[in-house]
């Protein structure tokens, strides 16, 4: 099954191994199980934890295409920074990925991106440059 791609499964980074990739992708606990295995000394419910990922770039603009479509909720400023953090959501209506951008106040040409969570959903630039091909292979397929 090489060469096909599933575009129902959210992108993981290719980074992980197998094991982990499947660990991401088993749905949620039932609200019952959930209060049974979640509650810790205090009797609360533990906050589900989401992965994050952060990298640094060296780049003179704050805002970087990731080819994900992002809307920004927030900003704050840093303490020891002249560069505040900036909050971005994912567009995506089913998508809770969050990101936030900020610069590094020890070398300022580097951002630092954070990345919440992993999108459930195909890159939309990766969509719009395949989608010209799509066309044309169904064209030639006959579909």
């Amino acid at each position: 099954m090489s060469g096909v791609v599933d575009w129902n499964l959210p992108l993981l980074p290719s980074t992980m191994g197998l094991q982990q990739q499947q660990q991401l992708l088993q749905p949620a606990p039932a609200a019952s199980e959930d209060k049974e295995k979640g509650r810790g000394a205090a009797g609360r419910n533990k906050k589900v934890i989401r992965p994050r990922f952060a990298f640094q770039t060296r780049s003179p603009n704050d805002i970087l295409d990731d080819g994900y479509r992002w809307r920004k909720y927030g900003q704050k400023a840093v303490k020891n920074s002249v560069h505040p953090r900036s909050y971005y959501r994912c567009t995506h209506h089913t998508c809770n990925v969050k990101k936030q951008v900020q610069r590094l106040s020890k070398d300022t040409s580097i951002v630092v991106t954070t990345y919440e969570g992993i999108h459930n959903h195909p890159c939309e630039k990766l969509m719009e440059a395949l989608s010209p091909l799509l066309k044309q292979i169904q064209f030639l397929t006959g579909f």
